[in-house]
């Protein structure tokens, strides 16, 4: 099946295929057609399977025949993060460019001077974080009553960032009779509550969480106290000869840290957290996407929805809290047919944590040495080896030479003919006395050495 099958526009199609995108993901196959229906949708999949162009492609053509009104835009798109914000964007851009409609972000970090110019211009599709958006609403710079599609995006992220409470007020100041399309990766008690609550009889489309973004990834872990961390992530990248990686932290003490480690070192690192302001994080995170940084050390703020091309490693340096996360930060690498590297740093206060990974992702993940393999592989060659020893033919101790052993000379080799001849006429005299002498016990027999008594000298 492809993209005209689905029953959007030939412009729409015209971007789609200057794109390079040939078929639907199984999620837009199915969201694409019941969204242009008006249907209200309960996506849930994971990042990765292209949930952001099932609800951009059809809002683009439900959007296509009206025009918006200063401050009254005609849809809204909300997102946890400033950086998911700016990917929506981007691809609205893309994919909507033979169309004339109008986008405007509203992110924290940027100037707000410019995004109420743009509102008052007049903008059909609204994209936005939840905080600037009522910080605009309370300030009377925006009116949502004219808002006919509702998109709500990574909504597990919002639980985690804390969004619900103004979640469920800027759903509130919506009209009723609306579009609504709620995308989550993984559905918790207090998102169902939110679905069932702004949702008007929806179909649901499920994707199974097979993590397809991780099948052209090899994991690895590290067990590693705290102390080492920082040493044993520099060891590793310099043995994986690193082309460029994503550096996942919990905590930002931990992101400057790191990021100042590996600088001394001479990488060329860049860091991005939920403190730092959002001009910078745009320079940092297209620096990186160019090249000019190749290691980036940053929290979750960037394991959702930001694709990179070509990244060759994720290193979690911590054991992320939510093993949700773990996902979507190894899912950083190995995209696009291309194959990748994740490995993890696990210290022994992550018992807990890691234990809900592996759950997650019903796998055993190997550990990782110092040679940059696996403890299987290893496991496996010292098996070989011993094998190989056992192999090998049992020497008798005729054979074997003693520990004091020396070299042949002359004077040896005529001692011991001498030695022989002695021997043997010695051996044909004990022969004639063994039979008159008892066999004795086979003990160890102690003798005097060199030091011989003089009573024995005559």
């Amino acid at each position: 099946m492809g993209f005209d099958t689905l029953g959007l526009s030939e412009k729409t199609l015209k971007a789609i295929n200057e794109m390079g995108f040939e078929k639907p993901t199984p999620i837009q196959e199915q969201a694409i057609p019941l969204a242009l229906m008006m249907r209200d949708v309960l996506g849930i999949a994971q990042t990765g399977t292209g949930k952001t162009a099932s609800f951009i492609l059809p809002m683009i053509e439900m959007l296509a025949g009206g025009r918006s009104k200063a401050r009254m835009p005609r849809s809204l798109i909300l997102t946890p993060t400033r950086e998911l914000a700016a990917q929506i964007a981007e691809n609205f851009d893309q994919f909507g460019k033979y169309h004339t409609l109008t986008k405007t972000l509203l992110t924290g970090g940027s100037s707000m001077n410019e995004q109420i110019k743009d509102l008052e211009s007049g903008v059909d599709v609204l994209i936005a974080t939840p905080g600037r958006l009522l910080d605009l609403f309370g300030r009377g710079n925006i009116i949502l009553a004219d808002i006919k599609v509702l998109v709500i995006d990574e909504a597990d992220r919002m639980l985690d960032m804390g969004f619900i409470p103004d979640l469920e007020k800027i759903v509130s100041l919506l009209p009723p009779l609306r579009q609504t399309l709620f995308f989550s990766a993984t559905m918790p008690k207090p998102i169902k509550k939110l679905a069932d609550e702004y949702l008007s009889n929806p179909k649901i489309v499920k994707i199974d969480a097979v993590m397809k973004s991780a099948e052209n990834v090899d994991q690895f872990i590290v067990k590693t106290p705290v102390k080492e961390k920082q040493k044993v992530l520099c060891d590793i990248i310099k043995k994986e000869k690193v082309q460029n990686a994503f550096i996942f932290c919990n905590r930002k003490r931990d992101i400057d840290g790191v990021e100042k480690s590996l600088s001394r070192l001479g990488y060329k690192v860049g860091s991005l957290h939920g403190d730092i302001e959002q001009k910078y994080r745009t320079k940092t995170l297209e620096a990186f996407k160019s090249g000019a940084i190749d290691l980036l050390v940053c929290s979750d703020v960037v394991a959702r929805g930001i694709d990179v091309d070509g990244v060759s490693h994720v290193f979690n340096y911590d054991v992320p809290m939510n093993a949700e996360d773990y996902v979507h930060r190894i899912g950083r690498t190995g995209r696009a047919g291309l194959s990748g590297r994740a490995i993890m740093l696990v210290a022994p206060s992550d018992k807990k944590f890691f234990a809900n990974v592996e759950a997650l992702i019903k796998k055993t993940l190997p550990e990782y040495d110092t040679k940059g393999q696996d403890v299987a592989q290893n496991t496996k060659s010292e098996n070989a080896s011993d094998k190989k020893k056992d192999a090998k033919p049992h020497k008798s101790k005729s054979a074997s030479k003693p520990k004091d052993a020396k070299p042949q000379t002359s004077e040896n080799q005529d001692s011991k003919q001498k030695n022989s001849q002695s021997k043997s006429s010695k051996s044909e005299k004990s022969k004639s006395k063994s039979d008159n002498v008892t066999s004795l016990p086979n003990k160890k027999v102690t003798g005097f050495g060199d030091d011989v008594p003089a009573f024995f000298k005559s």
